[in-house]
C-alpha cells in the first residue's frame, strides 16, 4: 500500500482480545498455536527486505514452504511473483488471496534484534507481515482441505508503486488461474489491536505520478536578464496548480494534488536552464483524475508561452480506484464478527487518499480489501514502524474463514 494514511475510526473501548498463544482466541486455534514458528518466519523475511520486482529470497523461501506443504508452486508471474494452487475435496468455484512480498527504500531506525540487514531498505509498511499470513493461511487450507472447489494463494511483487499487480495480471494470473472472488488484506497501526476495518464501496484513491521538467535559458546570478528563469516558472506554476483544487472541482469532491520534489539549480551564482516539479494526484473517481491531467496540461502550456520556455508534462498511471464489492463487504464485516467479535468490526464511511494496486486485482474479479488493527502507533511508511506479530493469527483466521465461506457458499 502506497503512501497509507487513512482516515482513524473511532476507537473502541471494548477489552481487547489476545492472540498470543495460551490465551483465550478468537481465532483459529491450530493457526494461534503456531505463531512461535510463523513469528519466526516473518522476522527472517524482516531482516532480510527486498524491494519490487527483487523479491528473489523471499519468493524462494514461500514457494518452497508451499510445496513443503503439498501446494502445486507456479513460479515466475509477473517476475518474481508466484501462484499457490490448493484444491478442496470437491468440485466448486475459486477463490482468490493475495498478499504483497515487496519492501521499501527506507532506513530503518529501531533497536529490534531482527531489524533489517539491508542497507536503505526496510519492511516499514509490514508486507513481511502480509506474506507471514498468508503463509499461515495456506498451510492451514492444505491440511484440512475441508472445502470445495480450490483457493489461488497469490504472493505478490512490487506493490509499492511499481505495477507489481499490473504484471501479474499481463503475465496471465487470472488467464491461468481464473478466480470467481478476490481477497486482501493490510496491517493497520490506525485502528486498535483486533479491529476489522472495511470501507463498502470505493475504499482507497487512484494515484497518478507526474513529472514537470521546465527547460528555460540559464544565465550568471548576476545578470538575470539574460535568463528565461525555469525556476520563477517552477514557483508559478506550483502555485497555479493547486487551483485545480479549488477553482476547478466541484467543493464536494475530494481529490489531491501534492508537489513532492522541486528540482533545480547546482551552484550559487548560476541561473539553471533546468527546473522539475514531481509530485502525485489522488482522486476517486476518472472524471476528477481527467481534469486534473487536463488542467495541468493546460496551465503548464500558457506558462510556457508567458515565460517563453518549453514545458513538458508527463504524467503515469499507477495506481487505479479501489472499490470493494458491497455484498460480499457485508458477508466479510459477518465473518469477521465471528472471530473478532461484532464490536470490533469497524465498517468505514471514508475513503482513504492513500493507493494500493490490489485494486487492479479487484477489476478482474469481485471482492474485498480489509485491514487488521495492531498495538503501535507509528504509522506506515516511518523509518521506525514496528510489526505487531500479534496480529499474524488474526489476518490468518480471516483469510482461511472468507475463503471457506465464500466456497461453501457456491
Amino acid at each position: 500500500m502506497l503512501d497509507r494514511a487513512p482516515p482513524r475510526p473511532l476507537r473502541t473501548t471494548t477489552p481487547r482480545r489476545p492472540t498470543n498463544p495460551g490465551a483465550p482466541m478468537p481465532v483459529i486455534p491450530e493457526i494461534a498455536e503456531r505463531l512461535p514458528e510463523f513469528a519466526a518466519i516473518r522476522r527472517d523475511f524482516h531482516r532480510h527486505p527486498e524491494i519490487g520486482f527483487e523479491e528473489v529470497r523471499t519468493s524462494g523461501i514461500v514457494a518452497g514452504m508451499l510445496e513443503g506443504w503439498g501446494i502445486e508452486v507456479h513460479r515466475g508471474i509477473g517476475g518474481t511473483g508466484l501462484v499457490g494452487v490448493i484444491e478442496g475435496n470437491a468440485p466448486g468455484r475459486t477463490v482468490g488471496l493475495r498478499a504483497d512480498m515487496d519492501a521499501l527504500p527506507i532506513e530503518e531506525r529501531t533497536n529490534l534484534e531482527w531489524r533489517s540487514t539491508v542497507p536503505g531498505v526496510s519492511h516499514a509498511c509490514g508486507h513481511d507481515g502480509h506474506t507471514t499470513m498468508l503463509l499461515a493461511a495456506a498451510q492451514r487450507l492444505a491440511e484440512t482441505r475441508d472445502f470445495p472447489g480450490r483457493v489461488i494463494v497469490i504472493f505478490q511483487p512490487a506493490e509499492e508503486g511499481l505495477g507489481g499487480a499490473r504484471a501479474m495480471i499481463k503475465d496471465g494470473l487470472f488467464d491461468r488461474f481464473p478466480c470467481d472472488e478476490v481477497y486482501g488484506l493490510h496491517n493497520s497501526p490506525y485502528t486498535d489491536e483486533g479491529v476489522v476495518g472495511i470501507k463498502p464501496g470505493v475504499a482507497m484513491a487512484g494515484a497518478d505520478f507526474f513529472d514537470i521538467r521546465i527547460q528555460g535559458v540559464g544565465s550568471h546570478g548576476a545578470s538575470p536578464q539574460h535568463s528565461k528563469d525555469p525556476i520563477m516558472v517552477a514557483t508559478a506554476l506550483a502555485q497555479a496548480l493547486q487551483t485545480i483544487r479549488s477553482r476547478n472541482a466541484p467543493p464536494h469532491e475530494a481529490a489531491v494534488l501534492s508537489i513532492t520534489q522541486i528540482h533545480s539549480g547546482a551552484a550559487y551564482n548560476v541561473v539553471p536552464d533546468t527546473a522539475t516539479l514531481s509530485g502525485t494526484l489522488r482522486f476517486f473517481s476518472d472524471e476528477a483524475r481527467d481534469r486534473m491531467r487536463d488542467r495541468m496540461r493546460e496551465l503548464s502550456a500558457g506558462l510556457a508561452v508567458a515565460f517563453g520556455v518549453e514545458i513538458e508534462v508527463d504524467i503515469r498511471d499507477v495506481f487505479t480506484v479501489l472499490e470493494n464489492d458491497v455484498n460480499l463487504t457485508d458477508v466479510v464485516a459477518g465473518i469477521a464478527a465471528e472471530i473478532t467479535g461484532a464490536e470490533r468490526v469497524s465498517l468505514q464511511s471514508e475513503a482513504a487518499t492513500g493507493s494500493e494496486d490490489f485494486a487492479d486485482m479487484l477489476k478482474a474479479a469481485p471482492g474485498v480489501y480489509f485491514t487488521v488493527g495492531h498495538k503501535g502507533d507509528v504509522p506506515l511508511h516511518n523509518p521506525g514502524f514496528v510489526f505487531d506479530d500479534d496480529v499474524i493469527p488474526l489476518g490468518a483466521s480471516m483469510l482461511v474463514s472468507v475463503a471457506a465461506a465464500r466456497l461453501a457458499a457456491g
